[in-house]
């Protein structure tokens, strides 16, 4: 799990759809992570945030406020400062006060969650500009012109790790493209451990996490007109280690037929629908797949435990 990129409107809606009838007609049904984010699922990511084997949140933040003053130094006072995601954190705020940057803009799949976050933020911070744009960030952006001042790109919460390697690596030159070529990035990256640890995150013992998972059938009721019997599925998640990734799935405890509208789907006992990859890396290994994609690894910041990284990257 990382940070959310939204799905919500008219234009969410038709790719929520498109994107269900589509992952579940393939041989491994699967579904996009981002579609986990509608109001109950946020509420339930929140919870994730704050549950005691759930690390990564309290890691970034840590790490963020032990580092600020160097992590400020590396991106530069007074530059465009960019956040993919909505960006109303502790994280966010850590780093406008440091970096107060010339303009703000803030990227959200969803034009709620944005005017929501930025309405909070033009509260807290009343003399930043903030130009929200609208926009799926895995997709090439039209950003608005705002001078030719250094641009940083902000990118916490590990949401890197839902990408594959390949798909991260396309990420990371399309935002390379935007940062031009002085600009720089702060990317939060979740590190490879102890496979204990990884499997307590998204196994808790409070069940937050399968509520969680298990939400995004609820979704999929609720709004395309589904007919899922959530008793009937369970949450299993599990640290796939020659991928280096956790996967999230959601298994059919029994032969069921399943309707969306009028599509129709088939579960076989124990098939299961692939929710989410959540990738781990060595900082030696996202540094080589930043290298690949126009990125040079300048500076790299660890909690105390080396749980969680935040790497700064200059544009080469």
């Amino acid at each position: 799990m990382g940070r959310d990129h939204r799905s919500r409107g008219p234009a969410g809606l038709a790719g929520f759809r498109q994107d269900v009838i589509a992952g579940l007609s393939l041989p491994q049904k699967a579904l996009p992570p981002k579609h986990f984010y509608d109001a109950a699922g946020s509420r339930l990511f929140e919870r994730i945030c704050r549950l005691p084997e759930y690390y990564p949140t309290r890691a970034e933040l840590a790490l963020t406020r032990a580092h600020i003053g160097a992590i400020a130094r590396f991106a530069g006072k007074g530059s465009i400062l960019l956040e993919y995601g909505s960006g109303e954190s502790l994280k966010t705020r850590l780093l406008l006060r440091a970096l107060r940057p010339s303009v703000y803009m803030p990227v959200d799949i969803s034009e709620d969650a944005l005017r929501l976050a930025v309405a909070k933020l033009r509260r807290a911070f009343p003399g930043l500009r903030i130009a929200p744009v609208v926009g799926d960030f895995t997709r090439p952006l039209e950003m608005p012109a705002l001078g030719g001042r250094d641009r940083l790109v902000y990118f916490p919460g590990s949401t890197i790790g839902n990408l594959t390697p390949q798909e991260a690596q396309a990420f990371l030159r399309m935002t390379r493209g935007q940062v031009g070529p002085r600009g720089a990035m702060l990317v939060g990256v979740d590190l490879k451990k102890d496979a204990n640890l990884l499997h307590a995150a998204y196994n808790d013992s409070r069940g937050v996490t399968a509520a969680f998972n298990l939400n995004l059938l609820s979704r999929i009721n609720r709004e395309l007109g589904g007919d899922f019997d959530l008793r009937r599925f369970a949450h299993y998640a599990f640290y796939n280690a020659p991928l280096g990734r956790i996967e999230m799935h959601l298994v059919s405890l029994s032969r069921q037929t399943v309707n969306v509208g009028d599509h129709r789907f088939g579960f076989g006992a124990g098939e299961s629908i692939h929710t989410e990859n959540s990738y781990k890396y060595s900082v030696e290994e996202f540094q080589a797949l930043a290298a690949e994609s126009g990125f040079r690894g300048d500076k790299v910041w660890t909690d105390r435990r080396g749980l969680f990284s935040l790497h700064g990257l200059i544009a080469d």
